[in-house]
């Protein structure tokens, strides 16, 4: 699953709307909105609050996925 689907998933399985994770969060629901859909990508302060939020580790919230594409087109070099 793309991060920014997780993203989406965590905060839907919790029943709460972007405003409100936005508002836990001290952000503005814009820029929410942006990291859900994969338009901006948060600093890693964030990021963290974020994944420690949602009971994730910042790499499989935000990078699983960009992990594993690279790791799947080093196999296909090889």
């Amino acid at each position: 699953m793309p991060p920014n689907k997780k993203l989406r998933h965590c905060r839907l399985n919790r029943g709460l709307t972007q405003r409100e994770v936005a508002k836990a969060f001290n952000i503005v629901p814009d820029y929410y909105s942006m990291l859900e859909r994969g338009v901006r990508t948060p600093g890693f302060k964030l990021a963290k609050k974020i994944a420690d939020f949602y009971g994730y580790i910042v790499d499989d919230l935000f990078f699983a996925e960009a992990k594993n594409d690279m790791f799947s087109s080093e196999q296909k070099k090889i």
